[in-house]
């Protein structure tokens, strides 16, 4: 198994869709922030985000549906985009790319109003710790920094207590919230939050486990 990871490692570095800037990169003066349209889609299509993307099921699948935007996954972990990053090259998919970077800099990687939409996919719910959950206070203070005025997010979640975490502050922070379901999949909507599933989902669906979806909009600052 760690040789089959060290041959994917190498392998990105071949991917010019993936992009693994460095810290230094990051904090330095990203090339990339403010400039994805013009250097990287070359194109003036809106641009989505996936955080957490995995394997990037999101990522692949969005941008095969909606090539009139463009669509980047974001991870840390190197293994997981390799299969993201794979798929995108061999379909010869041109509105796709990856970061390899955390979640924590998205303010370093995009500039204000950079972003239209963001995806979470079943983040991990960090039950311990609120500051690490991906739609805590914090992180949607960032969220907010990159996304243009009537950006929207999507949270889909097998966890329900990371669904009604959500829930509380949407509420508490006075977000708008368009659509909430602690079960998706019999909630009679029919559009990306079904049709599109991660390798995951699909094994947790056949356990029989619920899967909750949010749809909300951050409040002005």
């Amino acid at each position: 198994m760690a040789k089959k990871k060290l041959i994917h490692f190498q392998e990105n570095l071949s991917f010019p869709h993936l992009i693994q800037p460095t810290y230094n990169d990051l904090f330095s003066g990203f090339s990339l922030r403010s400039r994805w349209h013009e250097d990287f889609f070359k194109n003036d299509n809106p641009i989505v985000i996936e955080l957490g993307c995995g394997k990037g099921e999101y990522t692949v699948g969005l941008a095969e549906k909606y090539p009139q935007k463009n669509f980047i996954g974001i991870d840390w972990k190197g293994a997981r985009l390799w299969r993201g990053s794979k798929t995108v090259s061999e379909r010869g998919i041109n509105n796709a790319g990856f970061v390899r970077a955390m979640v924590d800099h998205v303010e370093q990687i995009f500039a204000p109003s950079e972003i239209s939409e963001i995806w979470i996919t079943f983040p991990e719910p960090q039950m311990k710790k609120e500051r690490m959950r991906l739609t805590a206070p914090v992180f949607l203070a960032k969220y907010q920094n990159i996304l243009t005025p009537d950006g929207i997010i999507h949270l889909k979640t097998d966890d329900h207590f990371f669904y009604n975490y959500t829930l509380n502050v949407i509420k508490e922070q006075g977000h708008r919230l368009f659509w909430a379901s602690d079960d998706v999949y019999q909630s009679g909507l029919g559009d990306d939050v079904v049709s599109i599933q991660t390798y995951y989902e699909t094994r947790w669906l056949e356990m029989g486990k619920k899967i909750c979806y949010l749809r909300f909009q951050l409040n002005a600052k």
